[in-house]
This record gives structure tokens, C-alpha cells and sequence, in this order.
């Protein structure tokens, strides 16, 4: 006898088509909740493989002049960041921890300075809500300078992206192909051509953005020193950690700065002003659009629109990995394109 259809069979075609539909958008709806209650693990883990470009590009440079094994070669390379940071401990800790202790002050003094000028001029301010955000600002400096005096603290976050960067850095072709096992045979070869054209992105990205850091940083650092400008070495290490985010970055590391100089005297506030004029601009047009050459030529609304999204949902981890994180969305959409025209 023939079986009847039960109350789960569905043989219109029409209705099967749709169904398959409707399962796909819930699928595809499924993933997206996944993507965004796991979103903080994955960006520790694209931050860990961020911080292995820094590893593996320097582990490449030192291949140049000594002919050893990789594993030695990135081990160096972290003996060297280590040491840095522990000298930076030793000889510097206690002066920029202090010097940090005082600046959030500073700044909120200089600030109610700029109200109240504004005020006697005519200007109309309302100055319990200009005070709110002053100290509102005041604090998340605070929380800034900090964050620079214990920089070499225990956070879990920051111990995440080091160790996976670690692994990462010293065996990537392991990562890599055990991926490249997830896919199907006829994707790998593509998947390993764009994963080698990102990785030598990230590089150059993050080659140049050590560039930057360490111009900014050190030219800041001496010219404010050499004036007698206070808190330079706190000044230069701000501007340095602050030029790791292109477009905002640099106005609120030369905001902080002028109002310091103000604090002392005006002609040290204008001295401040000509040093980050200076400074931004051989930065601005000589050494960005020369790193630009050699990376990731990204447009700087594109950055800025990102670090807007990313730093609203994740805060300073967020903005600080939106421009690698648009470099690797850069590589894998001329890619595609690429394979789409070939196609």
C-alpha cells in the first residue's frame, strides 16, 4: 500500500524552494548572532595575529643578516621588545608614572582656563555642562596615563593578544593550512595566495605604523625636552602610542600637549604648537605618503568611519585594530574582484 504524506512532507516545489530560503536567511541570521556573542574572543585573536605581523616582520628583517632557524631568529626579536620594555620600567617608569599622576590635573586646570576666556569674551558657555565634560575628559585621561604607567600589567586581553601572537608568529604555516584544511580542495590554493598577500600587508602596515610611533614619539619628546617643556617624556610617549590611530590620534596627543604648555608659560604654548605643527607635518607629508606607497593605500574616511563603529562596540581595543582590520577587508575584496574579472 502506498504511504501517505505526512504532516511534515512538503512536495509543492514552489513551497520547498521558499523553504530552503527562509532556511538559509535563518542560517545566515544564526551565524551573525555567533559572529557578535563571540565578537570580543575573535578580535583578541586577529589582535594576537596583528601583534604576530609585528613579530614575523622583524623575525624577516633579521633574516637578512643572520642566516639561523626562524624559531631563533623570533626569539631575538622578542628577547629585544622585552628589553626594551624593561628598561623602559627601570630608568623611565618612575618618572612618566609620576608625570602621569599630574597631568589629568593639569589638563583640567588648563581647560577651565579656556572657559572662562571664552566666558569673558563674550562667548556663551554653559559652564556646568562644559565643567561635566572637562572632568569627564579629565578622567578618561587619567585612565589613559595609567594605563601608560602600568603598560607592562597583567591584563588578560592584552596577555590573549601577546601569547596568540607568540604561537602565531613562530609557526604560521601551521595555522595557516590547518584553516586551509577546513575548505574545500578547490578553495585552498586561492585561500592561500590571499592569506599570503594579507599577511604581507599587515606587515608593511604595521612596519610603517612603528615608523610613525617612533618619529613622533622621540622628535616630541626631544624638542619638548630641549625647550624645558614639562612632563616631555610623558608628552612624546603619548604622542607616540596615539599615532598607532591614524586621523584621531594626532589631534588629541596635540591637544594635551599645548594645554601642558600652557600650564607652564605662553611661550612654552606656542613652542608646544610649532612642535606639533612640525612634527605632524613631516609626518604628514613625508613619511605617511612614502609607508602609503609600500601598504595598504587606505582612504582616511574609510579609517575614521571604522574606528567610529569599532571603537563604539569594543572601546580602545576596537580603535586601535580598525585600520589593520580595513587593510585585510582592502586585500580580500581586490582579491575577489581579481578572481571575479578572471572568472
Amino acid at each position: 500500500a502506498a504511504q501517505l504524506a505526512g504532516p511534515a512532507d512538503i512536495h509543492d516545489p514552489v513551497l520547498r524552494g521558499e523553504f530552503k530560503r527562509a532556511a538559509v536567511w535563518i542560517g545566515l541570521a544564526a551565524a551573525l548572532a555567533l559572529v557578535a556573542y563571540l565578537a570580543r574572543p575573535l578580535l583578541i585573536i586577529f589582535g594576537g595575529m596583528v601583534f604576530a605581523a609585528l613579530i614575523d616582520g622583524g623575525t624577516r628583517l633579521l633574516g637578512r643578516v643572520l642566516n639561523i632557524d626562524r624559531v631563533w631568529r623570533a626569539a631575538i626579536v622578542l628577547a629585544f621588545t622585552v628589553a626594551f620594555l624593561l628598561w623602559t620600567a627601570m630608568f623611565a617608569g618612575s618618572q612618566i608614572a609620576a608625570q602621569a599622576a599630574l597631568l589629568p590635573e593639569v589638563i583640567q586646570a588648563q581647560s577651565f582656563k579656556v572657559l572662562d576666556w571664552l566666558q569673558a569674551h563674550g562667548a556663551v558657555v554653559n559652564m556646568k555642562t562644559a565643567q561635566s565634560l572637562v572632568e569627564r575628559a579629565a578622567g578618561a585621561i587619567g585612565e589613559l596615563t595609567s594605563a601608560v604607567s602600568n603598560l607592562i600589567g597583567g591584563l588578560t586581553t592584552a596577555f590573549g593578544i601577546i601569547v596568540l601572537g607568540i604561537y602565531f608568529a613562530l609557526e604560521p604555516q601551521l595555522y595557516q593550512r590547518g584553516f586551509a584544511w577546513l575548505l574545500p580542495m578547490s578553495q585552498r590554493a586561492y585561500f592561500a595566495d590571499t592569506a599570503q598577500q594579507m599577511g604581507h600587508t599587515l606587515r608593511r602596515l604595521m612596519a610603517g605604523r612603528l615608523a610613525g610611533m617612533t618619529l613622533e614619539g622621540l622628535a616630541t619628546w626631544l624638542l619638548l625636552g630641549w625647550w624645558g617643556v614639562p612632563m616631555a617624556a610623558l608628552l612624546g610617549l603619548l604622542t607616540g602610542l596615539l599615532a598607532f590611530l591614524p586621523n584621531i590620534g594626532a589631534p588629541i596627543s596635540g591637544a594635551i600637549m599645548i594645554l601642558v604648555g600652557f600650564s607652564d608659560s605662553t611661550s612654552t604654548g606656542l613652542f608646544c604648537i610649532l612642535v606639533y605643527l612640525f612634527v605632524h607635518l613631516i609626518d604628514g607629508n613625508i613619511v605617511v605618503p612614502l609607508i602609503a606607497k609600500h601598504t595598504a593605500d587606505l582612504a582616511p574616511a574609510v579609517v575614521l568611519g571604522m574606528q567610529l563603529i569599532m571603537g563604539t562596540l569594543f572601546g580602545l581595543l576596537g580603535l586601535m585594530l580598525a585600520d589593520p582590520l580595513v587593510a585585510m577587508i582592502k586585500v580580500a575584496l581586490e582579491r575577489q574582484s581579481l578572481r571575479n574579472e578572471g572568472g
